[in-house]
C-alpha cells in the first residue's frame, strides 16, 4: 500500500496519555450508581451489572505483576475518525500488561463474531494503521448483537481462542448491546469481560463522564474547512446562497460546532426548532427575512447550516410522517397501482387536513421522497430528503411572495452541497489521535482489573493530555428505557443538543450579528505539525461546556 508523505510522517507520531496510564496504576472507585432514568426496570434487567461504581485510574508506585491477557476487538457502525488507535493503544496497553498478551481483530463489525471471522492484529498489522483515518484495519458493520443466540455462537469462538475480554468500538446502540452482552456472560459466568468505547462523530453519546465521542472532534473540523472553503468563495463572488446540509439525524451537534468554528449567516438547530414547535413555514420565514436584510443591504449571498435530521424536530412534520407511514403501510399496494402523475393527488386526498396542506405545500420532489423513499420497516428514510433543496426553494418562493408585496428587491440564487461520508474517515485530529489512544489503552486497564459492563472513559478534556483524567463507567448508568420497534428497551440516554447550555447560549447570543454581517471564519485544514496553540486545540463546543461547568 503506498503511503503519501503525510501519511509517513503521520506514522511517527506518539499519541500523548494521561499522567496515570503512563506507568503502573492504582484503581479508585466511587459510589454505587444508578441509571439516569427508569432505576427499578433497568436494575431488573441488568442484575449483575447495575449500581457499579464509577472508576478513575491513578499513578502508582507499586508494582503489579499481571497474567497475559487474550482480548478480542469490534468496530461497530459507522466510522468515525481515530478507531485505529483506540486498537492501537489498546493493543499497546494489554502489552505493557504482559509482552505475551494477545489481541484479536472481529472482521466486518459484530457479525465477525457471530461468524467467526477474525484476524490476530500482530505489531505490524498496527503498526501500518497508527494515526489513520477509517476503519479499514478489520471492517466495520451494523449487525446487532441482540439475541441469546448470538451471544451463545459468540461465545464458541471466544471460548476457541481463549478470549478473556472483548472491546466492543460503537456508539450508543453498540454501547447498549455490549452492556446486554456484559450481563449474560456475567449471568452464565461465560469468564469473558465486555467493555465498550464511545464513539460516533454525531456527538449524541455524551454525559458528565463521557464529555465528547470520538471523531467528533475531527468531523467538524473537516466540515469546517469545507464550509471555510464555501463562505471565501461566497464572499468572493458575492451571487450565492449556500445551504449545507450536515450529519447529524439525532442531534444537531455537528451544526452548532461547525457553526461555532465558521460563524455563517444561518445556522438551524433542530432541537430549537422543536422547543419552538415551529412550523416548515416558520423556518422558510425565518431564513428568506434574513435573506431580505442581508439584500437591503446589497448582500445578495450568504451561508445556511442545516442539520440532517432536521425534519423530524418539526412537530408538524413529524406529524405528517406518522400518518403518511400509517396510511402507507395499510395502503402500499393500491398506492403501488397509482400512475405517477396521480400519486401525490391521491395522498392529498386520503390524508387528515391538516396533514394534507403540509404535504400538498410540499416542493414535488419532496413529497415523492416521503412517499416512494422507504425502509424495510416501511418508514419514511428521513436522511435521503434533500433538506437543503427543500429549504431553499421555498425561500425562493417567500422571496417571490416578498417581492410581489414590495418589500424584497434582491435577487436570490442557492447552491446545495451535504456533508457527511466526507468526515467520517479523515486522518484523525491531534485530539482525537490523543483522545482515541487513550481510551485504547484505558479499556486495557479495565480489563487488567477485571471489569465488565463499562465504558471506557477519558475526561478533563479541554486541559492539556497530560491531564486528563482515565477511568470507567458503568453502561447502565447511562441507560432509560425508550420505544424500539412497539417495545420498551433499555437504551444510553441520546445526549441532544442542550438550549440551556453555554454553547447554544453563546451561538444565540452571536447569530443575529453573523446573520445581518458577514463575520466569516476560514478555520483552513486540520494541523498535525506545529504550535500546540494550532495543533492541539479541542472542538469549541467542549471548550464551552468547560467554561460553563
Amino acid at each position: 500500500m503506498k503511503k503519501s508523505a503525510l501519511q509517513i510522517a503521520r506514522a511517527s507520531y506518539q499519541p500523548k496519555l494521561p499522567k496515570a496510564l503512563k506507568g503502573q496504576v492504582s484503581i479508585k472507585e466511587g459510589t454505587p450508581t444508578e441509571s439516569v432514568a427508569d432505576q427499578a426496570e433497568i436494575k431488573k434487567l441488568f442484575p449483575n451489572t447495575y449500581g457499579m461504581p464509577v472508576i478513575s485510574f491513578e499513578p502508582s508506585n507499586e508494582s503489579k505483576n499481571y497474567p497475559a491477557v487474550t482480548a478480542g476487538v469490534i468496530l461497530s457502525g459507522g466510522q468515525a475518525p481515530g478507531g485505529h488507535n483506540v486498537i492501537a493503544g489498546l493493543f499497546d496497553g494489554l502489552k505493557a500488561i504482559n509482552k505475551n498478551s494477545k489481541l484479536y481483530g472481529f472482521l466486518l463489525g459484530p457479525a465477525g463474531l457471530i461468524e467467526h471471522n477474525y484476524i490476530e492484529l500482530t505489531s505490524d498489522i498496527i503498526d501500518e494503521y497508527r494515526n489513520t483515518g477509517g476503519f479499514d484495519i478489520i471492517g466495520s458493520g451494523r449487525t446487532k448483537l441482540e439475541t441469546v443466540e448470538q451471544f451463545d455462537k459468540g461465545l464458541e469462538i471466544i471460548k476457541q481462542l481463549g478470549i478473556q475480554a472483548l472491546v466492543i468500538i460503537g456508539g450508543d446502540d453498540s454501547n447498549t448491546n455490549a452492556c446486554v452482552l456484559a450481563e449474560y456472560y456475567k449471568k452464565i459466568n461465560a469468564g469473558v469481560q465486555v467493555i465498550g468505547c464511545p464513539k460516533t462523530i454525531d456527538g449524541d453519546l455524551k454525559n458528565e463522564m463521557i464529555e465528547t465521542s470520538f471523531g467528533f472532534d475531527t468531523a467538524c473540523k473537516v466540515y469546517s474547512e469545507v464550509i471555510g472553503n464555501i463562505q471565501r468563495d461566497c464572499n468572493s463572488a458575492k451571487k450565492y446562497w449556500h445551504f449545507i446540509k450536515l450529519m447529524g439525524r439525532s442531534a444537531s451537534h455537528i451544526a452548532l460546532e461547525c457553526a461555532l468554528q465558521t460563524q455563517p449567516n444561518i445556522c438551524i438547530i433542530s432541537e430549537e426548532v422543536e422547543e419552538k414547535n415551529m412550523s416548515l413555514d416558520n423556518v422558510v420565514t425565518y431564513i428568506a427575512d434574513i435573506v431580505a436584510a442581508r439584500a437591503a443591504e446589497g448582500n445578495n449571498f450568504g451561508t445556511v447550516l442545516i442539520p440532517e435530521g432536521l425534519i423530524e424536530f418539526i412537530p408538524a412534520m413529524k406529524k405528517l410522517i406518522a400518518e403518511l407511514n400509517d396510511f402507507l403501510a395499510k395502503n402500499g399496494n393500491e398506492f403501488a397501482m397509482i400512475k405517477k402523475s396521480e400519486q401525490r393527488n391521491y395522498i392529498i386526498n386520503h390524508l387528515s387536513p391538516e396533514n394534507s396542506a403540509i404535504y400538498a405545500s410540499l416542493p414535488e420532489g419532496v413529497a415523492r421522497q416521503l412517499s416512494l423513499d422507504r425502509d424495510p420497516h416501511g418508514n419514511v428514510q428521513v436522511s435521503l430528503i434533500e433538506t437543503e433543496k427543500l429549504l431553499s426553494e421555498m425561500v425562493g418562493k417567500k422571496l417571490a411572495e416578498m417581492k410581489s408585496e414590495g418589500k424584497y428587491t434582491g435577487k436570490f440564487a442557492a447552491q446545495h452541497h451535504f456533508f457527511g461520508y466526507e468526515g467520517r474517515c479523515a486522518a484523525p485530529s491531534n485530539f482525537d489521535a490523543d483522545y482515541c489512544y487513550s481510551l485504547g489503552y484505558t479499556a486495557s486497564a479495565l480489563i487488567a482489573e477485571g471489569k465488565t459492563g463499562y465504558m471506557s472513559s477519558v475526561r478533563n478534556t479541554t486541559k492539556p493530555a497530560e491531564e486528563w483524567i482515565a477511568g470507567g463507567v458503568p453502561v447502565t448508568m447511562m441507560m432509560n428505557m425508550e420505544r424500539r420497534h412497539g417495545e420498551m428497551k433499555p437504551v444510553i440516554q441520546k445526549a441532544l443538543v442542550k438550549l440551556d447550555d453555554a454553547p447554544f447560549k453563546y451561538f444565540a447570543s452571536q447569530r443575529e450579528t453573523w446573520a445581518k454581517n458577514t463575520c466569516y471564519v476560514y478555520p483552513g485544514p486540520i494541523q498535525y505539525f506545529g504550535p500546540t496553540e494550532v495543533c492541539d486545540q479541542p472542538t469549541i463546543t467542549l471548550v464551552l461546556e468547560a467554561q460553563g461547568k
